[in-house]
């Protein structure tokens, strides 16, 4: 049940789609005034909410937590909390809005923004959606043709993979790290071969089994990072191998809410996990014999062929690449 203080709204409300001024100190001299925030009607906005650090929550959140006519919160105890922190009032009505009840209540909540009601989604932590509520209403709201935005913000996924030092030119997120140890063998296993840097979250109550599993599924040598309390007063970045981490988690335990990045695999350790990948003369051979057999243009072989063998990691091979052996082939004959 709600108490007072949670039944409480913004005596004065701004007009739906109109810009409001967030809360904020006023101005000294020489500094820049701030700008209105727009509060959408209409609108599904998805809010990212601090990882830690109160003072990474911008304007425009706060603008939203006050002004929006409904607040979808994973919890609202901790809602509540940050905007008492935040010095906000919840304007709107706060509603439940977790993993158990969010694909029942994404249209009664589409309804009303349909109506012209802005409604800001917003989970504990970082951004909706990620490992967080908030897809099931994205989702649906595509469906209906309803406008869904977003205010972004503090991101433990991004932060960590910038901290890390590891390549952050591509990537790959995988979430929690599977909770049993044959699942979790079987995931590290399947990525192995995998070029691009990899993320994931993890808890404390599991770091040591994990660091156990990524010694055996990725060696020794593979570099990593384990980063924990982002943006908290207690951040801290563990740089090294993963044997160097793991001796760390050893004898070092890290407490609080943990990210693992851990380099890409190397060309020669790709190749070695990845046996059945095919060379660009192979897939040029089997372009040219598709071309023949089924009467089409070379190119359009290729195509074919080189989308039918993906790479380990995902991607394509080069056709053009392939197109040159494809000639280097028929001058040879």
């Amino acid at each position: 049940m709600e108490t007072e203080d949670m039944q409480s709204a913004q005596a004065a409300a701004p007009v739906a789609g109109m810009p409001v001024q967030a809360n904020s100190p006023q101005p000294q001299v020489g500094q820049r005034p701030e700008k209105a925030v727009s509060i959408p009607s209409g609108t599904v906005i998805l809010a990212a909410t601090p990882i830690g650090n109160t003072a990474d929550a911008s304007a425009r959140l706060v603008a939203l937590l006050e002004h929006a006519d409904i607040v979808a919160a994973e919890d609202t105890r901790r809602l509540y909390n940050l905007a008492n922190r935040l010095g906000v009032h919840v304007g709107g009505k706060v509603i439940a809005y977790h993993d158990h009840n969010e694909r029942n209540k994404a249209d009664g909540l589409l309804d009303q923004v349909a109506e012209g009601a802005s409604v800001l989604v917003v989970s504990d932590a970082g951004m909706p959606t990620i490992n967080d509520p908030g897809l099931a209403i994205v989702r649906r709201a595509i469906e209906r043709g309803i406008p869904v935005t977003c205010a972004p913000g503090p991101s433990a996924v991004l932060d960590a993979l910038a901290l890390s030092g590891l390549p952050t030119d591509r990537f790959c997120y995988e979430g929690f790290v599977p909770r049993k140890h044959a699942e979790r063998m079987q995931r590290l296993h399947m990525l192995r071969a995998e070029r691009r840097t990899i993320v994931f979250y993890e808890t404390l109550h599991r770091i040591v089994e994990t660091m156990d599993d990524l010694l055996v599924a990725f060696g020794p040598d593979r570099p990593m990072a384990l980063c924990r309390e982002l943006t908290k007063d207690y951040e801290e970045i563990r740089r090294g191998s993963i044997a160097e981490i793991h001796q760390g988690v050893i004898g070092n335990l890290p407490r609080g809410e943990i990210v693992l990045v851990i380099g890409g695999a190397d060309d020669e350790t790709a190749a070695q996990e990845s046996p059945d990948v095919l060379s660009i003369d192979t897939l040029a051979a089997l372009a040219a014999e598709r071309s023949q057999s089924q009467g089409i243009r070379v190119k359009d072989a290729i195509a074919k062929v080189v989308a039918e063998h993906p790479l380990p990691d995902g991607s394509l091979a080069s056709r053009k690449e392939v197109y040159a052996a494809v000639l280097a082939l028929r001058d040879s004959e």
